[in-house]
């Protein structure tokens, strides 16, 4: 009973002293921010056709399904011209700044409305890829996904150090782009409750969140004891964890649903279901390399059987790493190879995205390493510096967990 009880007292102390896979998180935000950033650059010429007024399916269509299934969008507050352009510009811009991980907590939760704002006016446009954005948009709210790799996390290390020489007072003192931010989101959510926009459920939500935030900014500042910034701590840290196993379950999820619905597909059992789509026009952005892959017989079955496969053993590979990697791998080269060959570039980014949660740390790390010297080469430390700023030398090793930075403002 001692060891069951050591065992138990162990595991609560891992999921709740830090919030684990900082750097699968930061590859996740960074992964679905970008592919939802790429579709709208890439679809803002047709912006209005695919989401705005005058697109095929109207106003009265898209109020009549909204009714119906309660899907929340901001979109559906107006029919005007001015609202959908703002929106979009809403959307573009959470994309980009939770891409690069400025105010992570804030712009998740932006990146979360124009996800579903967007999706939820016009629920046909999309090849699959759409609905993992979707999932792991309203997932990503509840992770701290600005540990690594964020101007979050660089912001967060300055004020260390400065507060380590002196330069600053306690940490929460000199947010003031936060508060003001803060600030004006809460004005326009009781502007939007007063106006009645928000359902009973969303009001909940919405103003949790902001509560939640003007409650980790007040502990940061006037709490005199530490006590009370670590029981945020360790309830951030828990949500967290279970938000990433979520995302983990739901990856699975994707592939065992699929590969089983595939097994009892008669086009998948007699090895055809990959030969018929290389000869639709919407599925063959290169013909002639459609055509040549299509005429191999052999690679065709291997492809089809190979698919179902992978996608069936995936799930239960995750107690082997090694093999885990290497599947992990080979459905990585599959969707880039989707995404070349038939001509579905934001579906595959969004499942590599996914698949993404699964790296090894080790990996990601040596990643980061790479890109710190690629970026070190084309903007060298000391060309650029300030008046009265000593040379540095190099950069110490970025921590890989940092609990305060997740529910900046």
């Amino acid at each position: 009973m001692n060891r069951i009880a050591v065992s138990i007292s162990r595991g609560i102390a891992r999921v709740t002293d830090v919030a684990l896979g900082p750097y699968q998180t930061a590859v996740i935000r960074i992964g679905f921010a970008a592919t939802w950033l790429l579709f709208l650059l890439r679809e803002f010429p047709h912006r209005q056709e695919m989401y705005g007024p005058d697109g095929p399916w109207k106003w009265d269509l898209a109020q009549r399904l909204v009714a119906d299934n309660h899907a929340f969008t901001i979109l559906m507050w107006s029919d005007s011209q001015v609202w959908f352009e703002i929106v979009y510009v809403l959307a573009v811009l959470s994309a980009l700044l939770l891409l690069v991980g400025w105010r992570t907590r804030t712009m998740s939760v932006l990146f979360m409305v124009g996800v579903l704002s967007l999706q939820n006016r016009s629920i046909f446009m999309g090849d699959g890829g759409d609905n993992v954005i979707h999932l792991m948009a309203i997932y990503l709210v509840f992770t701290r996904c600005g540990q690594v790799w964020s101007l979050d996390a660089r912001r967060a290390r300055l004020a260390r150090e400065a507060r380590a020489r002196g330069d600053l007072p306690r940490a929460g003192t000199q947010d003031r782009v936060g508060l003001v931010l803060w600030a004006a989101l809460g004005l326009l959510l009781a502007a939007a409750t007063g106006a009645g926009r928000l359902s009973p459920g969303w009001l909940m939500i919405f103003w949790g969140l902001w509560a939640v935030q003007a409650l980790w900014w007040a502990v940061g500042r006037l709490a005199r004891a530490a006590e009370p910034r670590i029981l945020l701590d360790v309830i951030a840290n828990a949500v967290h964890n279970a938000a990433l196993l979520v995302i983990m379950a739901e990856a699975c999820l994707i592939y065992a649903t699929a590969g089983w619905y595939k097994i009892q597909g008669s086009r998948w059992q007699d090895g055809t279901a990959v030969y018929y789509p290389l000869h639709l026009d919407y599925f063959s952005p290169w013909p002639a390399l459609s055509d040549l892959l299509a005429s191999h017989g052999t690679i065709v079955m291997l492809v089809t059987y190979g698919t179902v496969a992978v996608q069936v053993a995936f799930p239960f590979t995750l107690i082997n790493r090694r093999v885990k990697n290497v599947l992990l791998a080979v459905m990585m080269t599959e969707h880039a190879v989707i995404a070349v060959v038939l001509g579905l570039p934001f579906f595959s980014l969004a499942m590599i995205a996914a698949d993404a949660v699964f790296l090894p740390t080790s990996f990601l790390r040596r990643l980061g390493g790479w890109a710190a010297r690629a970026r070190g080469r084309l903007f060298p430390p000391g060309a650029r510096k300030l008046p009265g700023q000593r040379a540095q030398g190099p950069r110490a090793p970025e921590p890989a967990e940092d609990p305060h930075v997740g529910f900046t403002a």
